[in-house]
């Protein structure tokens, strides 16, 4: 009979508790990347409610104005855009009482000054003018081409609006609803709408299931971020933050504008819902341009914030149930496709309510660009150039978060 306390016995237990403890690591991987699926699930779940909500909310009606305060409508205009025609007409259509429209242009030969006048000509009941004229006086041509805009102005209100923008009839007044005793800026983010082609519809999944979503979620939390798009200022605000010409400290006068409010002790409100920006057709070289553009000035500007946007597309999920769902037991394929459906299911509603575009192409474009958010990431921490309409354009020289990332990117992609 065999000796139970000899070392054949024992042996065999000694390599089963040696593999069970090559196991651990594995197991504490797996139950990290399970948490970090449920907790990504559950910001991007929260983050539609939020939206959801703050739609409701804004969809109360706007306020009337039998007179209302006086305001300055700045447009900045820079040739002949898909839809131009539609979103400056828009301009003439406003219902509030007390507003003028001032549209800046840089270029003495620009095409859209033609339809500028014309619209002028068609609507002489709306005080109007055309100021042309090229000022460079920062690295913004945006902002440079509004500057004699902001000169010209005559009402204590200020609202800046790009010519993209599609205003509806109470344009004034939503911007109006928004403000609070502690507002510096309103401001909205754009909704794609009218894509015309497949790369558009792309475009609208940036705008409208990612970023407008995200801000809304962040301005619900008390730290907004202005949006270039649309920017509604108190005049005597807009001054002592240090005028127009302030907002040249950051290359995007939405950063710029972000700060100096933030500064003055005072909050970023947004519009809701957005209004609405018409893209018509667009091409991949275009969508890349612009969301890399924007990617670079928000790491330029925020960098801290911008090191966590990494993990706000679907991807970080799905590889992190990729290493969970095999150590639960669970099949790859159908955990992967369950969160999938649930997470771009959550979007689908979000789209649906705010009744922003949703066709076939949708969950496609949705899923592409989940994939392109990363690539976007490490290519705004990488590189400094770019061109904005024409302008050869460098971020500036990056903070130490931003050195630090870029220098573990070089070490990373040399292998």
């Amino acid at each position: 009979m065999p000796d139970l306390h000899d070392g054949s016995v024992t042996r065999p237990v000694t390599r089963a508790s040696s593999i069970q403890r090559k196991h651990v690591p594995m197991t504490t991987t797996a139950s990290i990347a399970a948490g970090l699926v449920l907790l990504l699930l559950f910001i991007h779940i929260t983050s539609i409610i939020v939206t959801l909500l703050r739609f409701r909310a804004g969809q109360r009606s706007a306020p009337q104005f039998a007179r209302g305060p006086g305001v300055s409508l700045i447009r900045p205009v820079c040739g002949l855009e898909n839809h131009i025609e539609d979103t400056l007409r828009a301009g003439f259509a406003l219902r509030y009482p007390n507003y003028e429209l001032i549209h800046c242009v840089a270029d003495r030969s620009d095409p859209v000054i033609a339809l500028i006048e014309r619209l002028m000509r068609d609507h002489p009941q709306v005080p109007a003018q055309l100021l042309i004229g090229d000022e460079r006086q920062s690295g913004n041509p945006k902002l440079d081409n509004m500057l004699k805009g902001g000169r010209a102005a005559a009402h204590g209100w200020i609202l800046m609006a790009d010519s993209n923008v599609l205003m509806p009839p109470d344009y004034i007044e939503r911007c109006f609803a928004a403000w609070r005793s502690d507002t510096g800026v309103v401001c909205s983010p754009p909704a794609g709408a009218s894509p015309a082609s497949f790369w558009a519809e792309v475009e609208v999944a940036f705008f409208n299931g990612y970023q407008a979503r995200w801000q809304y979620t962040a301005d619900t939390l008390g730290f907004g971020f202005a949006q270039g798009k649309t920017m509604l200022w108190r005049r005597a605000d807009l001054e002592r933050a240090g005028g127009l010409e302030a907002l040249a400290a950051e290359l995007a006068e939405d950063a710029a504008a972000t700060k100096a409010v933030r500064a003055m002790g005072l909050r970023v409100r947004l519009v809701a819902p957005p209004f609405a920006q018409p893209l018509g057709r667009r091409r991949l070289a275009e969508v890349w341009r612009r969301q890399l553009r924007w990617a670079q000035l928000r790491r330029a500007s925020f960098p801290h914030l911008f090191a966590i946007e990494i993990f706000s597309g679907a991807l970080p999920a799905l590889l992190a149930a990729a290493i969970a769902a095999p150590a639960a037991g669970l099949p790859l394929t159908g955990s992967l496709l369950a969160l999938g459906l649930v997470w771009y299911g959550a979007e689908a509603a979000l789209v649906r309510a705010a009744r922003w575009p949703l066709t076939p192409a949708s969950p496609l474009a949705w899923m592409l660009r989940d994939l392109v958010l990363p690539v976007l990431w490490v290519e705004a921490w990488i590189a400094k150039d770019f061109v904005w309409r024409g302008n050869a354009m460098r971020s500036r020289e990056p903070a130490r978060i931003t050195q630090t990332a870029r220098e573990f990117l070089a070490r990373f992609t040399a292998g």
